[in-house]
């Protein structure tokens, strides 16, 4: 499965799973803590700190949860800040608007 993951995409959870353990150590947390908390398995919680692809992204979500982190993944996608969905959305627009007939004076 990584084989086939662009490099940047392997970059980003490779950083990730680093911070996540940067988080966990400046909190004075085991792995073993971690894992109870978040409801995986400790070798889950390991492989969610070297940025494995396959982990479930609602561990990720648990994790930033009992790290006190917010809730990051809530603006990942949000359609306000997706400048390329919004450019393709405006070229989409029609020229003109017309009122349906049913609303056409006679």
């Amino acid at each position: 499965m990584s084989t086939i993951l662009p490099m940047r995409v392997r970059k980003g959870l490779l950083k990730m799973g680093r911070d996540l353990s940067i988080a966990r150590k400046k909190r004075n947390l085991t792995a073993s803590m971690m894992a109870e908390r978040i409801g995986v398995a400790e070798t889950t919680y390991y492989r969610m700190e070297k940025g494995d692809p396959k982990v479930a992204l609602g561990s990720y979500a648990m994790a930033f949860f009992v790290l006190g982190l917010g809730d990051p993944l809530s603006n990942i996608v949000d359609a306000s800040l997706d400048d390329q969905g919004l450019l393709l959305e405006a070229e989409r627009l029609p020229q003109r608007v017309r009122r349906p007939k049913s609303e056409r004076p006679l």
